[in-house]
């Protein structure tokens, strides 16, 4: 038996996260295993109905459990709210809290998809990379940090350990790949970076067979868009992760599209990359494919049953191929656009009984 914290959130997050539990729920009878699904509220859902944006509660649900399945978070309801009281503030607290300190971003285009990039097909085609993004660390959490009146502040800092286990985990993912990392910072400009730099190759001398080189943030962004085929497993901070990854999802046509793992040592959440969309929420027009493929993840993470994982990729693939799209996704007039039921409901069917 296999327990999941399942996370609805905020705008589209309660729909995608609808087709995620169809597709588990498929499995489950396919293959004979129980899953045990319990639902907790977070982000503005949880401020409305409890005045705090995570409670006690549903943070200790998410320690009891295999694994958590997040919808998405925030929304212009609650954009007012002093930062500590924000959505996103809540999201940094349960990542700290459940140490999870790597986030996985998968970066692939479907060839039946080469079309929605915003990049030339002959660009794109063959694009399958893996962003490792240090999570816990970094700007995002370095303290000092505020504004008054005349000037603001964040501090921007690393521990050694923290790089080391990214790393890790980066190097060990390359040696199932193609044996390729590249480290990206800003080691020209920041201490932090240079210091990032130096940890990643004193570690490297325990992958001698992995291949690795270092690349600037301001050049990564433009390598990604300009070949992103020479990138296999890519290692980076906190902040250069959020925003490289974000950049990877527009190249393979929609942020709809893009899956995430958060993992720590005992713990792993999986999450679409997309927000909630608010302008769309409730009128079933969400792509559920990244939170479904969240679930590809969880399978190969978190429950070691890689096939199953393959599984579900493969039945997306298939979906995609038979010329169903969402409106995210939809380039051609002759495109027939469908819902996020409509959608799952397809995912499932290619599962078979």
């Amino acid at each position: 038996m296999y327990k999941i914290v399942s996370i609805p959130g905020d705008g589209i997050g309660p729909e995608v996260v609808a087709g995620a539990v169809a597709v588990l729920e498929q499995l489950s009878k396919k293959h004979g295993f129980e899953i045990l699904i319990e639902e907790h509220p977070f982000g503005g859902a949880s401020y409305e109905l409890h005045g705090e944006m995570l409670t006690q509660a549903t943070l200790d649900a998410c320690r009891k459990c295999d694994a958590v399945l997040l919808g998405a978070v925030g929304g212009p309801k609650w954009e007012s709210l002093p930062h500590e009281h924000k959505p996103e503030a809540a999201l940094l607290k349960i990542r700290k809290e459940l140490e999870l300190f790597a986030n996985l971003r998968p970066a692939k285009v479907y060839d039946a998809l080469l079309d929605a990039s915003s990049l030339k097909a002959d660009v794109v085609r063959g694009t399958d990379f893996l962003v490792f993004r240090e999570l816990t660390g970094g700007i995002y959490f370095g303290q000092p940090r505020g504004f008054d009146e005349s000037r603001g502040w964040n501090t921007m800092v690393y521990e050694r350990y923290e790089v080391e286990r990214i790393a890790r985990l980066a190097f060990e993912a390359a040696r199932k790949r193609k044996g390729k990392v590249i480290s990206i910072d800003k080691a020209n400009v920041l201490e932090v970076s240079q210091f990032w730099r130096n940890v990643v190759h004193e570690l490297h001398k325990e992958f001698a067979d992995v291949e690795l080189s270092d690349m600037y943030v301001d050049n990564a962004a433009m390598q990604i868009v300009r070949n992103p085929k020479q990138f296999d497993v890519i290692v980076t901070s906190n902040l250069f992760g959020d925003i490289l990854s974000d950049i990877a999802g527009m190249i393979t046509g929609s942020l709809g599209m893009l899956p995430s793992a958060s993992i720590g040592t005992k713990h792993a959440l999986y999450e679409p990359i997309h927000g909630s969309a608010p302008d769309i929420a409730g009128q079933n027009k969400a792509n559920p494919i990244a939170t479904i493929a969240s679930v590809a993840m969880m399978f190969e993470h978190s429950f070691n049953l890689p096939d199953i994982a393959r599984e579900i990729e493969q039945a997306i693939e298939a979906t995609l191929a038979s010329g169903l799209r969402t409106a995210d996704i939809a380039t051609n007039a002759g495109d027939p656009v469908i819902s996020t039921t409509e959608m799952t409901e397809a995912i499932v069917r290619h599962l078979g009984a």
